[in-house]
Formats: C-alpha cells, sequence, structure tokens
C-alpha cells in the first residue's frame, strides 16, 4: 500500500502552494481589512480578474473536468491535495469550475446540455448555483416540498429554497424538485438547470451569515422551465445529488486539513517567540499537547481524507467513509483553530491575523452539507444496521 501522491499529482499540489503563497496569501491583508469594515469576505473585481488569469495560465482550470471539454479529468485524490493547499488561505477564491456542480453535471448531461452548460462551466464562462435546502428541508434533503409538474414538453416549478451560495450571481441553478409526491426521494425527486432569467425564478433575499460569508433565499412561482432542462432522467435526481454532496464533503476535510495545518504553523512559530512569567510558551505543557494533538490529528486526517478519495476513484462505496471525514475533519480544525487563537491570547482575538476568519469557516462548515451530528448518525447507523 502506497501512502505517496503520484509525481504528476505532487507537482501539481505543489504548483497550487505555490498559486496560494505567491498570489492569494499577499491579498489577505485586504480581505481582512474589507471584512473587518463590514463588506463582507470579497475580493475586489481586479483582483478577482488577475487570480483568474494567472490560475488559467498555470493550467489550475477544469482539473477534474472531462478532456473533451478542456478540462484535465484528474482523480478525487488528486484533488484532496489542490483543497488542501487553498484550505490554507483566507482569501476567497475557488479554481474554476467548482466541483461539486461539475461532479454533478458530469454525471447527468445529455449532449445539448453539455454544449449548453457543462462545456462553458468548464471553461470559466458561466458561474452555477445549486438549490437543495428549504425552509422546513436542510439536513433532510427527502422532506423538500419544492414540486415541479410537467404542463405539456415543459415543468412549471413552484416552491422555495434557502441556504443557496452565489444564487444572485450564478448564471443557472441546479435545482431539486419534486417530481413525484408518492415516491419522493425515492425515485421521486428530479433535477432542473434554471437559467437566471427564468420568469418566476425569483431571489427573494440575501442572508448575512458570520465570517463576511452570505447566502440566498429564492422563490419558484410558476417558474417555467424547458423540458430538455431536466438533468439527467426524471425521478432520477437524488443519486447525482448525493455525487455533488459527496464531492464537497471531500473538498470541506481537505479544506479543513489545509486551515489546521497553518494554524498549527502559526503556533508553532510563535510559541517559542511569546514568554509569560519567565518561560517561552514552548515549554508550557498546554501548548506542547495542542501543537502534538494538532499535528496527530492532521495526519491522521489527511490519510482518512486520501483512503476516501482513493476508493472512490475506485469506484467504491464511500458513502460512511464520507460521513467520516467531513464530521471528523471540520472538528478537528475548528479545535485547532481554536488552540491556536487561545495560544496567540489577545492577538488572537483580533481581526488582524487570519484565525478569526478560519474559525468562522470551519463554524459554517460544521453545519453545511449535512451537521456533524447527522454524519455521525450515518456512520453509527450503518454499522448497527449490520448486526440486525
Amino acid at each position: 500500500m502506497d501512502f505517496q501522491l503520484s509525481d504528476e499529482h505532487r507537482m501539481l499540489k505543489e504548483l497550487t502552494a505555490r498559486f496560494v503563497r505567491d498570489e492569494l496569501m499577499p491579498l489577505e491583508a485586504g480581505v481582512l481589512d474589507r471584512e473587518a469594515r463590514g463588506q463582507g469576505l470579497s475580493l475586489a473585481a481586479e483582483e478577482h480578474a488577475r487570480l483568474d488569469q494567472v490560475s488559467k495560465d498555470l493550467g489550475l482550470w477544469g482539473l477534474d473536468a472531462p478532456e473533451d471539454v478542456g478540462g484535465s479529468d484528474l482523480p478525487y485524490v488528486a484533488m484532496v491535495g489542490v483543497g488542501e493547499e487553498l484550505g490554507r488561505t483566507i482569501t476567497p477564491y475557488t479554481l474554476p469550475p467548482d466541483s461539486p456542480n461539475l461532479r454533478m453535471l458530469m454525471a447527468t448531461v445529455n449532449e445539448r446540455q453539455r454544449e449548453a452548460y457543462l462545456a462553458p462551466y468548464v471553461r470559466g464562462e458561466t458561474v452555477s448555483a445549486i438549490g437543495i435546502s428549504e425552509p422546513g428541508a436542510g439536513a433532510d434533503p427527502s422532506a423538500m416540498t419544492t414540486k415541479a409538474v410537467r404542463d405539456g414538453d415543459d415543468w412549471i416549478i413552484n416552491g422555495r429554497k434557502i441556504w443557496i451560495t452565489r444564487a444572485a450571481d450564478a448564471d443557472f441553478t441546479i435545482l431539486m424538485a419534486v417530481t413525484d409526491t408518492q415516491k419522493k426521494a425515492r425515485g421521486g425527486v428530479s433535477a432542473f438547470l434554471v437559467d437566471r432569467d427564468t420568469p418566476g425564478f425569483n431571489v427573494l433575499r440575501q442572508i448575512p451569515m458570520i465570517g463576511g460569508q452570505s447566502t440566498y433565499e429564492i422563490a419558484l412561482e410558476d417558474c417555467r422551465v424547458e423540458g430538455w432542462k431536466l438533468l439527467g432522467q426524471e425521478g432520477a435526481g437524488f443519486a447525482p445529488m448525493q455525487i455533488r454532496l459527496g464531492t464537497r464533503r471531500i473538498e470541506m476535510a481537505a479544506w479543513s486539513i489545509g486551515m489546521a495545518q497553518r494554524a498549527l504553523d502559526m503556533m508553532v512559530e510563535y510559541a517559542p517567540q511569546r514568554t509569560t512569567f519567565g518561560a517561552p510558551l514552548s515549554e508550557r505543557q498546554a501548548i506542547q499537547w495542542w501543537v502534538a494533538d494538532a499535528a496527530t490529528r492532521i495526519h491522521a486526517a489527511r490519510l482518512m481524507t486520501y483512503d476516501c478519495a482513493w476508493k472512490l476513484d475506485q469506484g467504491r462505496d464511500t458513502r460512511m467513509e464520507i460521513s467520516m471525514i467531513k464530521a471528523y475533519a471540520t472538528e478537528m480544525a475548528w479545535e485547532v483553530v481554536d488552540h491556536a487563537m487561545q495560544t496567540f491570547g489577545a492577538m488572537g482575538m483580533t481581526k488582524e491575523l487570519p484565525l478569526q476568519l478560519m474559525a468562522t469557516r470551519l463554524r459554517t462548515m460544521r453545519i453545511y452539507d449535512g451537521p456533524t451530528e447527522v454524519h455521525k448518525w450515518v456512520v453509527a447507523r450503518n454499522l448497527l444496521g449490520t448486526r440486525k
């Protein structure tokens, strides 16, 4: 069993690390300043445009997209390394296209949709969003009530969706809706491609979240969607949605490892420099244990995440492993970052260090794409179920 990345994937990880170090981290001071002044977690338009150009020139676009639409067709294992490096910075930048929606499109598009939606998305020409959660259906998507009804060749969608990232800016939203109220999650949920300017697709409000982030609530009011924009097969939207969710959960695990590693690096650098009561912090047992525990748990999370990614690339069922790494990595990183903030004392409480934005990002990630408690329940249910 080889726990090392291939040369190709190792070089990609190193390239991403250089991009983060040379291009993203220098922008952190501006990001921190804007967020502290209440302007949200954002980049200036010119900053984003420059990052797009640099990352594209470096060949960092479409990494896991199909080659026939301009991608590199890289496996999950390679993307874990990319995600870990991107997790080390609080600069809000995603390499186009966003992998979770990409993977869902890859699993479902027909030829017409491939040309109209997937190819432009891979080229970075469009932005996507996904509408799953509802005011009464968050961690349990099987409880969704948004409904799509046939009308000739078209579909009429009515309902409400919430906690949608980029809804106001996305060129299209992958929208989940019930098409068979009897079957629901067991063959009655379908996915649709809904363009931003579709009549009846209404962005109701922007919802401020902690850490300068925001999501949106939308309403579908007799929203007419052309029949060819049904994504995949009618009633078969739940499985590809799980592909999308699984991809995001692996990303979150990788990001968490990156954040925890940076927090640990900051502790290791700072502790010998700071003296209290006649001795450096690095000689205090509490700090030593925090450092040792962080290094051990980061190592464990990294191995778990690569193991899960490798199994996915082999086509194996990883539903339990995905729940394990999503819960373990986010909770691990949350505690490591908290200990780093404690190590830095009052400075750790300021908005001058990136630690506070890492902490708020992790706090949301412990909820997004399934709360920790739900994932633990999934693991327990699977294990206990085998003993019936």
